[in-house]
């Protein structure tokens, strides 16, 4: 369990040679996973990314076990819609809005207090993108996306700049990136990984006896492997070159079902 960066080709498999069995005996496990992109491929738009009867099933399996929770960048009812498990935590707006199975909700109080100035950021943002064919503005509760899978290379860099722009009008909110996109967010001190340890406490676990798992396979997970040091392990979804803090490795969403598939067989042999 290390928080050195290396390209995540070269982080062992998850699915070779026992590694996550041998990383949790002697604890529990809780699993908190990304949504696109770990549950689901990615797609060109966001409301394609249907999750898939088999993942939700183990989520569910998972869920009977042990704390399960689905931390995304997605707005929280759009990726409680999305995502279908019952029995499990939510964080959304990459852990700005967080809901447990009982109802209780968190809302960050500096992202409310600059709900606004997202807004109008947003305004400004949809009217500078207008002008570069392909690109497109997602209006979230606590973040806007700026898409530009289906912009043209050559034309990226311009919904970089337009970002930078509305960031320097705006001051309180900071640009963050991801696959094709870039985000506006609040600029506030919370991001996956702190979302990740406050729901851990709320769950009332302890690390001397549960071992946190993070799966994900985009920038914004980085935050959340980082941040579980050695007191747990981070999963990256992917197959390339791009450096990673993560302790073990997938190739892709394929691999995450059978990844929590047998960690569901796992934990309901031992409790047989």
């Amino acid at each position: 369990m290390s928080t050195a960066r290396r390209p995540t080709i070269d982080v062992p498999h998850a699915l070779e040679g026992g590694e996550l069995q041998r990383r949790i005996t002697g604890r529990h496990p809780a699993v908190f996973t990304d949504y696109d992109g770990t549950l689901t491929p990615i797609v060109a738009r966001p409301e394609l990314a249907t999750i898939d009867d088999a993942m939700v099933e183990v989520l569910g399996r998972l869920a009977e076990r042990c704390v399960v929770a689905v931390v995304s960048g997605r707005d929280l009812e759009d990726v409680r819609r999305m995502a279908r498990a019952e029995d499990v935590w939510y964080a959304g707006s990459h852990g700005m809005d967080l809901l447990g199975p009982d109802g209780t909700r968190h809302e960050h109080p500096g992202s409310i207090e600059l709900a606004p100035v997202l807004a109008s950021a947003t305004d400004e943002l949809e009217q500078l993108l207008a002008a570069v064919p392909g690109a497109w503005v997602e209006r979230k509760r606590f973040a806007t996306a700026a898409h530009f899978r289906q912009v043209e290379e050559s034309l990226w860099p311009a919904v970089g700049d337009a970002v930078d722009r509305v960031v320097a009008d705006n001051p309180g909110l900071r640009r963050t990136g991801g696959k094709c996109i870039y985000e506006l967010r609040p600029d506030v001190a919370w991001d996956k990984g702190r979302a990740l340890w406050w729901l851990f406490e709320q769950a009332g676990l302890d690390t001397a006896s549960t071992v946190p798992i993070y799966l994900g396979d985009d920038l914004t997970d980085e935050d959340a492997f980082s941040a579980l040091g050695d007191a747990g392990i981070g999963v990256v979804v992917g197959d390339d070159d791009r450096p990673t803090s993560a302790d073990l490795r997938v190739r892709d969403v394929g691999e995450v079902l059978i990844l929590l598939e047998h960690l569901a067989t796992y934990l309901e042999g031992t409790a047989a």
